[in-house]
Formats: structure tokens, sequence, C-alpha cells
């Protein structure tokens, strides 16, 4: 089950949201929202004719009182929310905070038009007509207006930081599994190249050339406490990795001395081009492995490195049997070039492009197109 899938079911939980964003979220919206409402008020108020001193404190007390209100409700909508949120996901939560918000609202309301049979007697004004705004019936509409359309801004509010708190925490999550993946990946060349590694030192014992093999197993060990001090998420330079290949060469130049040369063409710029740690290892040991281990003639490995616009292209040739030209790509690659291939999906997606074949009827070659990057 994939995490889209387990968000979809109900298996993605959210944890609290964000308490701070929301206090500064909802101070501004409102600010906003009630600069509105006195824009509207004060619209309503230029047509009354006769604006007493105690009118106008009636209004401030009753702006005071709703306001304290406003912030009461969301109070009681965000507990209901992380409530909610504890037993089920936010999606069936939503219905339920709309009808908790309308009926909140709703008693709050008649609360505050209650409010306002004490509020003549505290001012010294006389009680308000029957048929005026300022009856019970009239109040209740107009706060309840006021309140639940705050509420329904407020569940929004909330909702949208939920959704923006769970899009870090999928991409948090994403991340980590990415980076477990390319662990695993990176992984995979040890134990392939250790393999081949110890049949060159095999075969060199067998040849009996024990002092070749006694230093290829301290080229070995040099390279491998190299290479397992290299973080598998982190990318090198261009050169960095060169120079890592040159140290692995020379692990298998203690067999092939006298039949494999290895030049290498890189422009200058390109020689600062990030790319991820170990990405041409495989390659290389591929070029041996299937060019200079399958023919007993001379082989050269080349290795190019240039900058085109905002990609930095390297391609790795090898000499191959003539024989084995005809065919789409050496006998047995597999393991180390579909490494490489997942390594780089895993990491750029499909921003990447790594292209292997025959190129003529003696020649393999693989090319990559990676993003420029530089440190």
């Amino acid at each position: 089950m994939t995490l889209d899938d387990m968000i979809s079911d109900g298996e993605f939980k959210n944890g609290p949201t964000n308490l701070r964003g929301i206090k500064i979220a909802t101070l501004r919206f409102g600010a906003f929202y009630l600069i509105v409402l006195i824009i509207i008020v004060s619209t309503f108020l230029s047509s009354v004719e006769e604006i007493s001193a105690n009118f106008i404190g009636l209004r401030i007390i009753q702006f005071l009182s709703i306001i304290m209100l406003a912030g009461l409700l969301s109070c009681c909508i965000y507990i209901a929310h992380e409530k909610l949120t504890e037993i089920t996901t936010s999606e069936d939560s939503l219905p339920i905070l709309l009808i908790a918000s309308f009926a909140l609202s709703l008693i709050a309301a008649a609360l505050w038009a209650g409010a306002h049979n004490f509020y003549p007697a505290l001012l010294g004004t006389p009680p308000a007509a029957p048929h005026s705004l300022d009856n019970f019936g009239g109040l209740v509409v107009i706060s309840w207006g006021f309140l639940f359309g705050w509420s329904c801004l407020f569940v929004a509010l909330v909702f949208a930081f939920e959704l923006n708190d769970r899009k870090l925490r999928l991409a948090a999550i994403r991340e980590e599994a990415l980076g477990a993946q390319m662990r695993a990946l990176r992984y995979q060349i040890n134990p392939h190249f250790l393999f081949n590694t110890l049949n060159s030192i095999a075969g060199l014992i067998e040849e009996g050339a024990a002092t070749q093999a006694e230093r290829m197993v301290l080229s070995l060990s040099t390279f491998l406490r190299t290479t397992l001090a290299l973080d598998p998420f982190h990318d090198v330079p261009l050169a960095d990795e060169i120079a890592l290949q040159k140290e692995y060469l020379g692990i298998e130049r203690e067999r092939f001395s006298d039949r494999m040369t290895f030049s290498i063409t890189m422009d200058p710029n390109a020689a600062e081009a990030l790319v991820p740690s170990l990405i041409l290892q495989p390659l290389i040991e591929n070029a041996i492995k299937h060019g200079v281990g399958m023919t007993r003639g001379r082989v050269e490995i080349s290795l190019t490195a240039h900058r085109e616009k905002d990609r930095l292209c390297v391609t790795i040739e090898n000499d191959m049997p003539r024989n084995e030209a005809e065919i789409t790509k050496p006998s047995g690659v597999g393991v180390g070039l579909r490494n490489v291939a997942d390594r780089l999906r895993a990491r750029f997606q499909d921003n990447c492009v790594m292209r292997t074949g025959p190129m003529g009827n003696d020649r393999f070659k693989v090319s990559l197109e990676l993003p420029w990057r530089t440190a």
C-alpha cells in the first residue's frame, strides 16, 4: 500500500495542527473580518438620523461582546477538531465541525441577544422597541450571521493549516523513503563489487601471482574504507568521483595491466559538477568485466564528460569482443547497469537520461545526462 493509499483509507493520521500559526492567522483574518463588519455597520449607521453617546456606547459593548464570543467559539471549534481527528479522519470530521459550528453559533447568538436586556439599564437608556433591530429576534439573526460566517472561515483556516502540515509530513516521509531506497541501491554495489574483485584475487592466486594478489587485497582494503565512509545520499564533484574510480582501476590493473588502458577526457568546468557518490563505479566495473574479462585482446576504456546547457553529459565506452557485438548488451549485464538506472531514477525522477548499447561493431557505450549542479 502506498502513502497516498494510506491517506485515502484513513491510515495516515494527522498530528497536532500548528497552533501558533493558527493563532497568528486567526488574528489577521479576524482583524480583516472585523474591519469588513465595521464598514458594513458604519454604512448602516450613516442612515441613522440621530446618534447619541448612549447609542455609540451600546454599539461598542455589542462589538466587544461579540468579538469575545467569536474567540470563544474559535477555541471550541479548534478543540473539537483536535478531538475528532484523534478518532477519525479530517475528511469525516469536516461535516461534523460544520454542524457543530452552526449549532454553537446559534447558541452564542441567542446568549448575545439575551444579554442585551441588561445593556439599556447599564447605560441608562430605554429598552429597544419591539420592532427594531435591537429586539431579541433581530439581534439573534444579525449575530448568528456574523458568528456562523466567522466559524466557517475559522474551520477553513484550520483545515488549510492541517493540509499544509500533512503535505510537509508526507514530503518528509517520502524523503525518508527515498533515502532508504537510495541507501539500499547504493549498498547493492558492495556485494556485487566484492564478488567480482574476490574472483580476480582468486584468479591471481590460481595463476601463482601471490605478490599481485597481496597488493590487490591491500588496494581493496583502502578502496572499501573510502567508499564505506561516503554518504549514499550525498553528491560529490565529478573530479572526486573519477579520482575514486582511479583507485578502483588500480585494483583491477593488478590483473589486467597488460591488456587494459583507461583514458579520461573532461571539460575543465565539468570537474566541479555534482554527481551521486559512486554512480560511475558500477559502469567502470561493468566495462572491465564485460570488456577486459571477455576478450584476450587489448581493451580501451574511455570516459568523457562535458556540459550541454543545463545538463552534465558523461559517457563511458569500452571495447568488447567482436562476436558479442550483434547482441543488444554484453552477456550477463544486469545488476550494475540496473542499479545505476534505479539510483538515478530515485534521485532525479524524470530529470535524467541513461542510454546503453553497442556502438559500431566492437564498442559498448553507456551515456548519462544529469541535471547540471555545482556545490
